[in-house]
Order: C-alpha cells, then structure tokens, then sequence
C-alpha cells in the first residue's frame, strides 16, 4: 500500500558551509514539528532526519543529521521536502487543517444553503485565506478565522460559513 504524503517545503538554496538548506515552507508549525522528510521528487528518494529549525526572514534554515559540508547539501537544491500525511494530521490541534483538504469543500451559510467551494487557499501574514468560488463563479477572499467558520467537516468535504455583511459580495 503506497503512503499519502504532503508536501511542506522545498530546499531552495545552501546556508554557510556547514550543510544547512535555505527551506521555502508552507507552515512554520509543521516544519517545526517534522522529524524526517522524504524527497520524493528525487530518484533515490532519501529520508533525511531533522537535527535543527530555525527562522530568518520569509525561509527556514534546517540543519539535517549526517550533512556537515556544503558539498553535501548542495545537491539537493531544488527539492522538495515531504512528510507522511498521517504524521502531520496526528501533529495537527483541533481547530487546524491540511490546506489540500480544505480545497474542494463545498461552503454552506447556517441554513444549510450552498454558497460556493473553496477552491484554493492563501496566506497573508496575519492568516490563511479562503478563496471560495460562488455560484456564479466569482472568487470571494475570506479570512480563515473561527468566527467566520464555526463548523469544518472535512471528512465530508463541508464547511459551514457564518458571514458578516458584505463579505461574501
């Protein structure tokens, strides 16, 4: 049975000559949360362990087990970092998502009317951003906070929205 994985960031460059990745991640509580990554990508597919995180500015710096040189980093660049999807929904709190599972809901007011699906998401610094396509097929931005949202069922790919005036318009 092939594993699920998730993508969670990608090594974008070296860091120093000590054998540590410059890491474009997708979220900063995952990653730091990540034991060993697997890049799928890559034809040998090697898990590396995770000795070390740690942030400057928009990247990550991780530093893996048994890579000390630069020449040994290196020729990773470009690879993207995967993680089993049952470990990062096990590391997950109660109120928090898989961004992949969020896309594809389809998005109900509290009546039970059918609003539109979420069909992407994004992020701003302050939180994640819920691009929900309407039924005549205009794009809605909306802040993914609980106020907004008080049930997500995302087993049953459902999301239940309560919207403030004007904000789906």
């Amino acid at each position: 049975m092939e594993q699920e994985y998730i993508t969670i960031g990608k090594i974008t460059n070296f860091f120093g000559i000590k054998g540590e990745a410059k890491v474009g991640y997708t979220n900063k509580d995952q990653l730091l949360r990540s034991k060993v990554v697997v890049m799928l990508d890559n034809i040998n597919k090697p898990e590396l362990k995770i000795k070390s995180v740690r942030f400057q500015k928009n990247f990550a710096i991780v530093k893996f087990d048994n890579i000390d040189d630069i020449n040994e980093i290196i020729k990773f660049k470009g690879e993207r970092l995967f993680v089993l999807k049952k470990n990062a929904l096990k590391a997950l709190d109660k109120d928090e998502f898989l961004i992949q599972d969020l896309i594809g809901c389809e998005v109900r007011n509290e009546n039970g009317e059918k609003l539109g699906q979420v069909v992407d998401v994004s992020t701003n610094n302050a939180q994640d951003i819920l691009n929900i396509k309407n039924l005549i097929g205009q794009i809605n931005l909306v802040p993914f906070v609980g106020e907004f949202f008080p049930k997500v069922d995302i087993e049953n790919k459902k999301i239940i929205i309560k919207p403030i005036e004007g904000l789906l318009s």
